[in-house]
């Protein structure tokens, strides 16, 4: 007999998951209205790790959780899910804040200023603040502890070439000739 708390925290990674495809939906949209514009991307190159780096945060989640099946902790289970809820909340706030100049990918349009209100006016990277505390927390609601540590330091080598890229394309911003 499996334990109901494997099929619950898989249910949860699922509807992280379709939340990731929504945000894929959005990021489509708004990054061909950025290319319309006249949107310059950056950072190709390191684009389908992170696709299959996220990708693989759900995947070894729910395999390590089956494989190894630890029980569900509830220290550590309910407020790494608070955890979850809030970075969910954070990276939505990100999303609304920037409205059509949100998107997976590194494209700045020249013209456009640099969003500085909402969670931006607090920290300059507050999307990935919630991709940190996501990538941690939702493989601990099921001390899928491996998962986690792994994620995360394949994750602090992916923002640190991210985090370069984007900063080098905002800085762009104040050079580029406007095209309106």
């Amino acid at each position: 007999m499996t334990d109901t708390s494997l099929w619950l925290f898989t249910g949860l990674v699922a509807l992280v998951g379709l939340e990731r495809l929504a945000e894929l939906v959005v990021s489509r949209r708004n990054a061909r209205w950025s290319l319309d514009r006249g949107g310059l991307e950056s950072g190709q190159g390191h684009y389908l790790f992170m696709v299959v780096l996220h990708a693989g945060l759900l995947v070894g989640a729910v395999v390590e959780v089956w494989i190894r099946q630890p029980g569900f902790v509830p220290l550590l289970g309910y407020p790494a899910l608070l955890l979850v809820i809030a970075s969910q909340a954070l990276r939505w706030w990100c999303i609304v804040t920037l409205g059509r100049q949100w998107n997976t990918r590194v494209i700045v349009v020249p013209g456009l200023e640099a969003v500085r209100r909402g969670p931006y006016r607090i920290v300059s990277h507050p999307n990935y603040v919630a991709v940190v505390v996501e990538g941690a927390a939702l493989p601990l609601v099921h001390t899928a502890w491996m998962t986690a540590v792994v994620f995360t330091l394949l994750n602090a080598g992916l923002l640190t070439i991210r985090i370069r890229t984007e900063d080098a394309a905002l800085r762009s911003l104040a050079t580029a000739p406007t095209l309106r």
